[in-house]
Protein backbone atom coordinates (compact mmCIF):
# COMPACT_ATOMS: atom_id res chain seq x y z
CA UNK A 1 0.00 0.00 0.00
CA UNK A 2 1.19 3.55 -0.60
CA UNK A 3 1.66 6.09 1.76
CA UNK A 4 -0.13 9.19 0.78
CA UNK A 5 1.87 11.95 1.99
CA UNK A 6 -0.61 14.26 4.28
CA UNK A 7 1.08 15.80 6.23
CA UNK A 8 3.95 17.79 3.77
CA UNK A 9 0.09 18.40 1.36
CA UNK A 10 -0.89 19.74 4.51
CA UNK A 11 2.60 21.55 4.97
CA UNK A 12 2.17 22.34 1.27
CA UNK A 13 -1.30 24.32 1.85
CA UNK A 14 0.84 26.59 4.19
CA UNK A 15 3.55 27.61 2.21
CA UNK A 16 1.72 28.46 -0.25
CA UNK A 17 -0.84 30.23 2.16
CA UNK A 18 2.45 32.27 3.21
CA UNK A 19 4.02 32.68 0.07
CA UNK A 20 0.95 34.84 -1.03
CA UNK A 21 0.77 36.99 2.05
CA UNK A 22 4.32 37.97 1.26
CA UNK A 23 3.36 38.36 -2.54
CA UNK A 24 0.84 40.62 -1.95
CA UNK A 25 2.64 42.37 0.73
CA UNK A 26 5.52 43.06 -2.00
CA UNK A 27 2.83 43.99 -4.48
CA UNK A 28 1.08 46.31 -2.18
CA UNK A 29 4.68 48.48 -2.26
CA UNK A 30 5.13 48.29 -5.62
CA UNK A 31 1.68 49.70 -6.47
CA UNK A 32 3.60 52.70 -4.64
CA UNK A 33 5.49 53.07 -7.77
CA UNK A 34 8.52 51.12 -7.75
CA UNK A 35 7.15 48.67 -10.74
CA UNK A 36 10.69 46.62 -11.50
CA UNK A 37 13.27 46.22 -9.45
CA UNK A 38 13.70 47.59 -6.10
CA UNK A 39 15.33 51.20 -6.48
CA UNK A 40 16.88 52.41 -3.45
CA UNK A 41 13.45 51.39 -1.43
CA UNK A 42 15.15 49.84 1.38
CA UNK A 43 11.45 48.55 2.68
CA UNK A 44 10.69 46.94 -0.72
CA UNK A 45 14.02 45.27 -0.91
CA UNK A 46 13.52 43.71 2.84
CA UNK A 47 10.18 42.59 1.53
CA UNK A 48 11.63 41.44 -1.80
CA UNK A 49 13.75 39.34 0.14
CA UNK A 50 11.17 37.98 2.15
CA UNK A 51 9.34 36.73 -0.33
CA UNK A 52 12.08 35.58 -2.53
CA UNK A 53 13.88 33.13 0.93
CA UNK A 54 10.77 31.35 1.19
CA UNK A 55 10.35 31.05 -2.22
CA UNK A 56 13.63 29.28 -2.73
CA UNK A 57 13.61 27.30 0.09
CA UNK A 58 10.13 25.69 0.55
CA UNK A 59 9.97 24.28 -3.07
CA UNK A 60 12.75 21.52 -2.27
CA UNK A 61 12.33 21.19 1.14
CA UNK A 62 8.54 20.41 0.44
CA UNK A 63 9.63 17.88 -1.79
CA UNK A 64 12.02 15.96 0.15
CA UNK A 65 9.70 16.18 2.95
CA UNK A 66 7.00 14.77 0.65
CA UNK A 67 9.73 11.63 -0.46
CA UNK A 68 10.83 11.14 2.85
CA UNK A 69 6.82 10.61 3.96
CA UNK A 70 5.91 8.52 0.68
CA UNK A 71 9.14 6.40 2.34
CA UNK A 72 7.81 6.35 6.22
CA UNK A 73 4.34 6.97 5.82
CA UNK A 74 2.59 9.15 8.29
CA UNK A 75 4.59 9.25 11.56
CA UNK A 76 5.42 11.49 14.24
CA UNK A 77 9.12 11.91 13.24
CA UNK A 78 7.31 13.38 9.62
CA UNK A 79 4.86 15.54 11.51
CA UNK A 80 7.37 17.66 13.55
CA UNK A 81 9.23 18.08 10.60
CA UNK A 82 6.66 19.66 8.74
CA UNK A 83 5.41 21.41 11.93
CA UNK A 84 9.28 23.26 13.01
CA UNK A 85 9.68 23.97 9.06
CA UNK A 86 6.50 25.66 9.10
CA UNK A 87 7.63 27.64 12.32
CA UNK A 88 11.27 28.12 10.99
CA UNK A 89 9.81 29.72 7.97
CA UNK A 90 7.39 31.71 9.62
CA UNK A 91 10.06 33.24 11.89
CA UNK A 92 12.54 33.72 9.29
CA UNK A 93 9.85 36.13 7.45
CA UNK A 94 8.80 37.85 11.16
CA UNK A 95 12.58 38.40 11.09
CA UNK A 96 12.20 40.59 7.68
CA UNK A 97 9.31 42.39 8.67
CA UNK A 98 11.57 45.36 10.10
CA UNK A 99 14.96 46.53 8.51
CA UNK A 100 16.37 45.31 12.29
CA UNK A 101 15.58 41.66 10.80
CA UNK A 102 17.02 42.37 7.23
CA UNK A 103 19.78 45.27 7.37
CA UNK A 104 20.78 45.03 11.16
CA UNK A 105 19.69 48.81 11.73
CA UNK A 106 19.11 50.01 14.75
CA UNK A 107 19.28 46.79 16.55
CA UNK A 108 18.38 48.22 20.13
CA UNK A 109 15.41 47.39 22.45
CA UNK A 110 13.05 45.06 21.21
CA UNK A 111 14.14 45.62 17.44
CA UNK A 112 16.89 43.00 18.46
CA UNK A 113 14.20 40.01 18.32
CA UNK A 114 13.87 40.77 14.76
CA UNK A 115 17.24 39.68 14.05
CA UNK A 116 16.71 36.48 16.01
CA UNK A 117 13.76 35.25 14.91
CA UNK A 118 15.77 35.74 11.58
CA UNK A 119 18.28 34.03 13.02
CA UNK A 120 16.17 31.15 14.53
CA UNK A 121 14.30 30.54 11.40
CA UNK A 122 17.46 30.26 9.11
CA UNK A 123 18.83 27.60 11.95
CA UNK A 124 15.51 25.63 11.90
CA UNK A 125 15.80 25.28 8.43
CA UNK A 126 19.54 24.38 8.80
CA UNK A 127 18.22 21.90 11.14
CA UNK A 128 15.52 20.51 9.36
CA UNK A 129 17.69 19.91 6.18
CA UNK A 130 19.89 17.58 8.85
CA UNK A 131 16.85 15.64 10.61
CA UNK A 132 16.01 15.09 6.33
CA UNK A 133 19.37 13.57 5.49
CA UNK A 134 19.46 11.76 8.52
CA UNK A 135 15.66 10.43 8.51
CA UNK A 136 15.81 9.51 5.08
CA UNK A 137 19.15 8.06 5.28
CA UNK A 138 17.92 5.64 8.00
CA UNK A 139 14.63 4.57 5.88
CA UNK A 140 16.78 3.34 2.84
CA UNK A 141 19.12 0.87 5.27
Amino acid sequence: MTNLPIYSATLGAFLIILQVGLMISVGLHRAKGQFIGIGNDRDLERKVRRHGNLAENSGLFLIVIALFELLAGQTTYIAVVCIVFAIARVLHALGFSSLAGSHGEDLSGSRKAFAGMRAMGAMGTFGIAVALALGIGSNLT
